[in-house]
């Protein structure tokens, strides 16, 4: 059974081949850009979500004033 250390190397070495040794920065530069636009993403939804259920709670308290 393979350990973490060898999965690793086993990945870089198949990336190597694959993609060749001066293709990989660039590889690693796309994912690393990918990957903060994808962060950005998730906390731009939560903020939103966030503010979505701020305005169904404000909603819901104003209609029971109202009511009341």
């Amino acid at each position: 059974m393979l350990g973490s250390t060898e999965i690793i190397i086993l990945v870089v070495v198949i990336g190597v081949l694959i993609f060749g040794a001066k293709k990989i920065p660039e590889l690693a530069k796309t994912f690393g850009k990918a990957k903060g636009e994808f962060e950005k993403g998730k906390i731009e939804a939560d903020k939103d979500l966030k503010e979505f259920k701020e305005e169904i709670d404000s909603a819901s308290k104003d209609k029971n004033v109202k009511t009341d």
